[in-house]
């Protein structure tokens, strides 16, 4: 049986085709506006979408956007003029063909016997994907993965994802945007990065003249998102204070704008992230605990590469692959670089792994990507360590200006790899600065 959508706001064709695939023992559903194909896709993706670009309410050309990341396996331009096919072309990629006004519905009886076949297929021998969407891997960790987002994206539960620094937290929400149909846009938020003073109208927005310096309204993070995804990583890094105010809006759905005298409605979906252990960061303080169950509705628990096998080889060729597109290059692996990746354990995870290739690429002098002996020390750049007579803060300096160098000097990657929010990276590098009259420079 093949799901079908009839997107065309012809009510007895669009009625006609309807009564004859159900006929067929399919289920259809008609849409004849541009909203309500919209409602419909947001429910899921069918099999079939038969599509008539003049739609009352704008061009049908427009759901486009949603089919690049839900693409049917079939979508049929319906159209009773003749220089369409020639004015579009194939905008859509090779699911899109045209069929022109009148139809017969025994035009159908192939395609859907070809999509009936596949679902089949399909259902009897479900093959673990290598790629879901901008994730890579294909270890049963992952797969439970992508199992989990394709469960709750469609859904209006906020969600919250945990994992190690690097693991791909950030990917994962923008793929339960992606699955969510929502029409809105992803606003990505580093809560270690609100400013202390503002967070109120970065997150709730202000209005002219609420405080010193307020020169125009402005709309924040939550309005934002409006009908789309609003995703607060280092969720545990948000102020206790402003833990209460983000309760209330889950709760209520509403925002108060600094300044405002009344509440707005706003549908921003919340997924939330952080790579501390939730509960823990309840018993530690920095996390309510009203709002850690408020959250964790549908925990989603990332993998540390070290646990994710032969993924690890998997990405790596991933990674050298995207660089030999964008550089035009054909470089590949040693068969020695393979085996170190494989007995690295990995403390910056999928980030660190993207790293360790990008910079063996460019240290590469032939076609042959080496990667260095010293990977196996978690750093390019052997460190003193403990020793006798070394105090704590010595060991924790030569830690964090190696793993520094060792990212180039981007200072984001560095405390996603260090474990700390970049607040307190900042402030380690001042005093080492202080210290030495030294400019750490930035990547």
């Amino acid at each position: 049986m093949a799901n079908i959508l009839i997107i065309d706001d012809e009510d007895a064709f669009a009625a006609a085709m309807a009564d004859w695939f159900g006929l067929e023992g399919h289920e259809a559903q008609v849409a004849p506006t541009l909203a309500s194909a919209r409602e419909r896709l947001a429910e899921g993706t069918p099999d079939l979408v038969l599509l008539d670009l003049m739609l009352p309410d704008g061009s049908g050309l427009e759901l486009f956007d949603h089919f690049e990341s839900h693409t049917p396996a079939r979508i049929i331009i319906i159209t009773g003029h003749s220089g369409v096919k020639q004015l579009i072309g194939g905008v859509a990629g090779e699911s899109v063909t045209f069929m022109k006004k009148p139809i017969e519905p025994r035009e159908f009886e192939g395609l859907l016997n070809s999509l009936s076949t596949k679902e089949t297929n399909r259902k009897a021998s479900p093959e673990p994907t290598e790629q879901f969407g901008l994730l890579v891997g294909e270890s049963s960790a992952m797969q439970e993965v992508y199992g989990n987002i394709r469960k709750v994206a469609p859904t209006d539960s906020a969600v919250l994802i945990h994992g190690e620094s690097g693991t791909g937290k950030e990917l994962v929400a923008q793929m339960l945007h992606r699955e969510s149909g929502r029409q809105g846009r992803f606003i990505p938020v580093n809560c270690g990065g609100l400013n202390k003073d503002l967070v109120s109208s970065q997150l709730f927005g202000h209005e002219k003249g609420s405080f010193t310096g307020a020169d125009a309204a402005h709309a924040g993070f939550f309005e934002q998102a409006d009908n789309g995804t609003l995703f607060l990583d280092e969720i545990t890094e948000m102020p206790m204070d402003m833990q209460v105010n983000l309760l209330r809006v889950l709760e209520t759905g509403k925002v108060t704008r600094l300044g405002a005298q009344r509440e707005k409605q706003v549908n921003a979906r919340l997924v939330a992230a952080t790579n501390r252990d939730p509960r823990q960061a309840v018993k530690d303080g920095l996390l309510r605990e009203d709002l850690y169950f408020r959250l964790s509705v549908f925990p989603i628990a990332l993998p540390p590469l070290r646990r994710r096998g032969d993924d690890i080889r998997l990405l790596a060729e991933w990674f050298l692959a995207r660089l030999n597109e964008e550089q035009d290059a054909s470089r590949c692996l040693s068969s020695d670089s393979l085996r170190r990746l494989s007995r690295h354990t990995w403390p910056g995870n999928v980030r660190e792994l993207k790293h360790v290739i990008h910079r063996a690429w460019i240290l590469a002098e032939d076609d042959v990507v080496t990667v260095p002996e010293t990977l196996e020390t978690g750093l390019d750049t052997p460190i003193e360590g403990v020793g006798v007579g070394r105090s704590i803060a010595d060991v924790e300096k030569d830690l964090i200006l190696s793993t520094l160098e060792h990212c180039d000097g981007n200072r984001k990657e560095t405390a996603a790899m260090l474990g700390v929010s970049l607040k307190t990276l900042y402030n380690r590098l001042k005093a080492y600065e202080a210290e030495s009259g030294e400019d750490l420079e930035e990547a």
